[in-house]
């Protein structure tokens, strides 16, 4: 991925009936989440065993790599328990980083006042979910939350949206599917999902990376006639 050539999304909304949307990155800043996850759980993890926090990252970032791509790896219990850190107690201490990406309200309402079907559709575990839910104020604008959990695997896996489709229902190819990982993006792209879109901003912190395979957006207003 780079910034340069990007693809612009390009459809007509009269072709959309459901719109699929990621959480972590799409919606809301990844900020709070690579912070929490390269920074912050290191920093305890390395006073807990008398480690550097160099070392400690160095540390958690393989077990992270192991699990990438599964439910595990965003499985607030399995990392508590593998840890030995209260994990959620941790993410509410600095549920102030939390934040909602600009726009991300006005589009939801844009979908709402033109009858699309919205599901807010995350690998993020329940209690990450309750925590930044609570924090945003924007879960009343989706129709249903589904957590990976529910289906029984990540979205990375390609089973993830026939299950998805047989909890929701909806017509693939009128199925529009934001999200900022592009390993999601090709495991829908192989079910036959209509419209795929990346999310090329997911961090406020980091410079644009746009995708050269899929059309991309920095903010969610680019889709908003």
């Amino acid at each position: 991925m780079g910034t340069e050539n990007n693809i612009t999304p390009d459809f007509t909304w009269d072709t959309i009936d459901t719109v699929l949307l990621d959480m972590d990155g799409t919606l809301l800043d990844k900020h709070f989440d690579d912070y929490f996850w390269e920074q912050y759980v290191p920093e305890h993890y390395s006073l807990m065993h008398n480690l550097s926090i160099e070392e400690a990252k160095a540390e958690l970032l393989e077990r992270y790599k192991e699990v990438e791509s599964t439910l595990d790896w965003t499985d607030l219990n399995y990392w508590s328990r593998q840890l030995g850190l209260d994990i959620p107690e941790l993410k509410i201490r600095i549920n102030h980083l939390i934040d909602v990406h600009p726009y991300v309200p006005d589009f939801l309402h844009f979908c709402r006042n033109n009858e699309k079907k919205v599901y807010l559709v995350t690998n993020a575990h329940s209690k990450t979910l309750a925590i930044k839910l609570e924090k945003t104020d924007i879960g009343h604008l989706f129709d249903r939350i589904i957590c990976a959990e529910e289906v029984g695997m990540a979205k990375e896996d390609v089973r993830f949206w026939e299950g998805l489709q047989n909890l929701i229902g909806f017509e693939k190819k009128r199925t529009l599917l934001a999200d900022d990982t592009e390993k999601v993006l090709m495991s829908a792209e192989k079910y036959g999902m209509g419209l795929l879109i990346f999310v090329a901003r997911s961090s406020s912190r980091k410079p644009v990376q746009y995708s050269q395979k899929y059309p991309s957006i920095e903010y969610f207003k680019e889709l908003i006639p």
